[in-house]
């Protein structure tokens, strides 16, 4: 079976928007890839003005198991991830930190060696959605003047565009075709990287760039 990869669109978040953000991400994508009926609740961000759906939870525990793409840790998972792509974060610039997000579904399946003597059980990646993230922990003005109250709504007004053109991605991806989507029950993990990307590359080679010839004596 062939992985369907797919790359949403990259965020730039403030420190205090990360958590929440990959939250609207994460939880919609495992709502709409979730097999069978399910009741969605939708959930409203405190700090964007964002509606994301999610499975409610009162549906989850009373579906069957072999219906259901999720399992009862389903929360500790994302929390999880949430928590270690904070800790993977990798230095880009002075004020930035970037990392990358994937979400992995796979199903397992049982094989068979030496002669059907040995079984073994594969995972099988069928889909993956990936996400980079650039945290900025530039400080934001506090000040009741216009120009700062201007300079926070224009920084809050960026990352929420970002968050909806990712999660209007989310939805597009959702309606194309599903035929890879396998009949079965299956899982999802979720794993963080540090790969550096083209910011990384510059900053690590202006950063080592040796001093400049003093060419006025």
């Amino acid at each position: 079976m062939n992985c369907k990869e797919h790359h949403l669109p990259e965020l730039e978040l403030s420190t205090g928007q990360v958590r929440e953000a990959l939250q609207a991400i994460l939880y919609t994508i495992l709502f709409i890839r979730s097999p069978g009926p399910v009741t969605p609740r939708d959930v409203e961000c405190e700090g964007f003005n964002l509606t994301y759906p999610r499975i409610a939870s009162d549906k989850m525990s009373s579906m069957p198991s072999a219906h259901s793409a999720l399992d009862s840790n389903v929360d500790k998972k994302v929390d999880d991830g949430i928590g270690s792509f904070l800790m993977t974060l990798s230095q880009i610039g002075p004020e930035l930190l970037s990392g990358g997000l994937t979400i992995s579904f796979f199903e397992r399946r049982a094989t068979r060696q030496l002669f059907g003597l040995v079984s073994n059980e594969e995972k099988v990646i069928w889909e993956q959605w990936h996400l980079r993230v650039v945290v900025n922990n530039t400080p934001r003005p506090v000040s009741d003047d216009s120009a700062a109250v201007m300079e926070r709504q224009r920084i809050q007004d960026m990352a929420e565009g970002m968050l909806r053109s990712a999660l209007v991605k989310i939805f597009e991806i959702s309606g194309g075709a599903i035929d890879h989507v396998p009949p079965v029950m299956y899982e999802f993990e979720i794993n963080c990287s540090k790969k550096a990307d083209d910011r990384e590359n510059v900053y690590s080679r202006v950063a080592n760039m040796p001093s400049l010839i003093n060419l006025s004596n």
